[in-house]
């Protein structure tokens, strides 16, 4: 079943321009179809923060047949924003006590916007943990993105996240390597996954946290894994929410700020994203600006209709298959008294599998 409009986001309009189905709230009020209340903690930039519900919201309403969603964005007051931004999430998003006080069944985190190598010296990170300490306790299942299962693996499993000689960024194949999980039931065996960080956490890293790994890459490690019940807690990191045009408008934007003389090289192409004649239009581009730029000329206008409309999304089916899994597995958990297989063998006061870890793991 649909998302629920359960209040005026811009967000839900725009999907339904999509042609995504959206409730009305009082249209959904009319029938005896179990809800799931997803709460999203949307941590972006103010950029990014109404792409980032579109993305995510999109991604529930097209995953699962089963339940009507309710979808509560919140954020992190501690997180500085424009007037513009702050009057947006103080008229559409939720207070971090409400959602605690109703509760949610499943909880999506994003990343955020990091200054500096240390993810504790960022000004979310004690509310973040808060938030995700509380939802260990009290939702049935956490998915983490990017940035923030980095944050959650180094404050619950002691696993902090090494730094990248260059930028992981582009589109990169991946395999399911471990097939008997039904968060990847019915999923392509090899699939691409979006990725933009200069940080990873490595396969040896989620071993030793005795995370459960579900699907990596050859190239640039794991993708998606699991806390030790296989539910708790559920890790992105890399970005399967991105749009189609995600990554132009990240290249674009580097572009720009080369531009204004805020970068000091020209930013390279993300990795197995654009087609030959794409390239060739956008290195066309790069020599027009840096010859404008020589002669303190105009600079010329970014190509982004004539690459946008060619590009390939080669993820968003594997996406919205692996979010429907989860909101079924979610859905199960909280309508049914009994635990599911794939759980059964976890001391249930220890979902997260910290017993026994190195002293640093957990807090």
């Amino acid at each position: 079943m649909p998302l629920v409009a359960h209040n005026d986001l811009p967000a839900f309009e725009r999907l339904r321009a999509e042609g995504i189905r959206v409730l009305p709230s009082n249209r959904a009020s009319q029938q005896d179809i179990r809800e799931l209340h997803i709460g999203l903690l949307n941590m972006m930039p103010d950029a990014a923060l109404a792409a980032t519900e579109r993305q995510f919201f999109r991604l529930v309403g097209e995953s699962n047949p089963i339940a009507q969603f309710y979808v509560h964005p919140f954020t992190l007051p501690e997180l500085k924003r424009s007037a513009a931004a702050q009057a947006y999430i103080n008229q559409y998003y939720e207070p971090v006590e409400k959602i605690k006080e109703e509760g949610l069944d499943a909880l999506i985190v994003t990343g955020a916007n990091v200054v500096g190598p240390e993810l504790a010296a960022q000004p979310f990170w004690e509310p973040l943990e808060s938030v995700i300490g509380w939802a260990v306790d009290n939702v049935t299942s956490t998915l983490c993105s990017c940035l923030a299962t980095h944050a959650l693996l180094q404050f619950r499993y002691g696993q902090h996240r090494v730094p990248q000689a260059e930028k992981i960024w582009g589109v990169f194949p991946h395999r399911v390597v471990d097939k008997t999980h039904p968060l990847v039931n019915d999923v392509n065996t090899r699939f691409d996954v979006p990725h933009s960080r200069w940080n990873a956490v490595t396969r040896n890293q989620f071993d030793a946290a005795g995370v459960r790994v579900l699907v990596e890459s050859e190239d640039i490690g794991v993708h998606l894994a699991t806390s030790a019940d296989g539910l708790r807690v559920v890790f992105f990191q890399g970005h399967p929410e991105y749009d189609t045009i995600s990554l132009l408008k990240e290249y674009k934007r580097e572009v720009m700020l080369y531009a204004a003389g805020k970068r000091a090289d020209y930013p390279p192409f993300p990795q197995g994203y654009f087609a030959v004649r794409e390239k060739a239009v956008l290195d066309e581009y790069r020599e027009r600006l840096k010859a404008a730029r020589a002669a303190g000329r105009e600079l010329p206008e970014f190509p982004e209709s004539l690459v946008a409309a060619r590009l390939d999304n080669t993820w968003h089916d594997t996406a919205e298959a692996v979010v429907g899994n989860w909101m079924g597995l979610v859905y199960q958990v909280t309508h049914s008294d009994r635990r599911i297989p794939f759980m059964e063998g976890v001391d249930p006061d220890d979902p997260l599998g910290l017993r026994g870890g190195s002293p640093d793991q957990g807090r």
